[in-house]
């Protein structure tokens, strides 16, 4: 049995779905991964799964470049022959699963966060309400990461309540991500940030949340970590990055292709996200890890985190009460900040391990 995994970059696919695809190979499922090519593209080679190119524009509202897109799901769709398509990202979402109506290849969906098309009125956003209305025509299963994206469409009718399903944001490996020992020697405070650097994952208010409290805790500092993407509307260029550098405590460190070195060396996970997150996975993953996280009471972030139990909520965009929280947490003790860290790893215990998500999709297939 053959099953096609399309993403909008083999970034999602590898790093967000892995633990999914081992497991469907280990069960004698034949996998094949269709994305924008990245530095995740070899590794996904290098499981022996094979990765074929998709030229896609992911925040291009071009029409002209969506139905060569479309075009492009049904050569590939056609040649390959998977029995089933699991469909992740908007664009795949919408013409991956027209294409695979087009040749009657079944379908499972997921949405991982619904960003800024639901978040204000445009010509381009009522466009892609529209176009998610019909191709959630045809999915055999939709999953949602949280309640309140799935509510959103079953009121704006863009689904039918039937093939919808839930999960636990993409899952974590409870045995990779898990409590370990600070090797940094360092006598800083450290928050770290981890995602997209981008203003509407709260990037530049993190910046005036680093002044206020750098006027107060020279000890105390802010590291981001992440990718700039350039072509993103609203992305901080690192140009400006190093001119936040000079005027606080704020650092950026880049990207990692393992993100639990950077996790186990900060005390204090932060997010100021106003996106429409789906469960964002660096928070999954910190608090797998056993870190206290301040984030906002916002879409998906407030999934992961329940205030004062494994850390803080702010509302979104509100840089005075973010700036509390974070006082809240250094005035903790050790012991305080440590059952905070026991807290997050429980939660996610209980209700955020990757095997959930795997036995879903398994269930799914069957």
């Amino acid at each position: 049995m053959k099953i096609l995994l399309n993403a909008n970059n083999s970034f999602v696919l590898y790093n967000f779905r892995y633990e999914l695809m081992k497991t469907l190979s280990d069960n004698k499922y034949n996998i094949v991964c269709l994305a924008g090519k990245d530095s995740s593209s070899k590794d996904i080679e290098k499981n022996g799964w094979k990765f074929i190119e998709s030229s896609i524009d992911r925040r291009g509202t071009n029409p002209i470049n969506d139905m060569k897109l479309l075009l492009n799901y049904i050569k590939v769709y056609k040649e390959e022959k998977p029995d089933y398509i699991f469909h992740y990202t908007i664009k795949p979402n919408i013409y991956g699963t027209i294409a695979a109506k087009i040749l009657g290849i079944p379908t499972i969906n997921n949405v991982t966060g619904l960003g800024d098309v639901f978040s204000r009125k445009s010509l381009v956003n009522t466009m892609v309400k529209f176009l998610y209305k019909i191709a959630f025509k045809f999915p055999k299963k939709v999953f949602f990461q949280n309640d309140d994206d799935m509510n959103l469409f079953l009121e704006n009718n863009l689904i039918q309540r039937n093939i919808c399903g839930r999960l636990p944001g993409s899952g974590v490996d409870l045995n990779r991500f898990k409590p370990m020992e600070n090797t940094e020697k360092n006598d800083k405070i450290v928050f770290l940030y981890l995602g997209r650097i981008s203003e509407n994952k709260g990037v530049r208010i993190l910046n005036e949340i680093s002044k206020e409290v750098f006027k107060k805790y020279e000890n105390v500092e802010f590291r981001l970590l992440g990718k700039v993407y350039e072509d993103e509307p609203g992305h901080i260029s690192k140009n400006e990055l190093g001119n936040w550098e000079k005027e606080s405590n704020i650092k950026y460190i880049g990207t990692s292709k393992d993100v639990t070195e950077q996790i186990k060396n900060a005390d204090c996970i932060i997010f100021p996200s106003y996106y429409r997150e789906g469960v964002p996975c660096s928070l999954i993953e910190s608090a797998a890890m056993g870190k206290p996280i301040i984030t906002t009471n916002n879409v998906g972030c407030k999934d992961i985190v329940q205030d004062k139990y494994n850390g803080f909520l702010s509302e979104p965009k509100d840089v005075q009460g973010m700036v509390e929280n974070i006082e809240k947490f250094l005035k903790l003790s050790t012991e305080e900040r440590k059952q905070l860290g026991k807290n997050g790893r429980k939660k996610v215990e209980k209700e955020f391990d990757v095997n959930i998500v795997v036995d879903k999709y398994l269930e799914a297939i069957k």
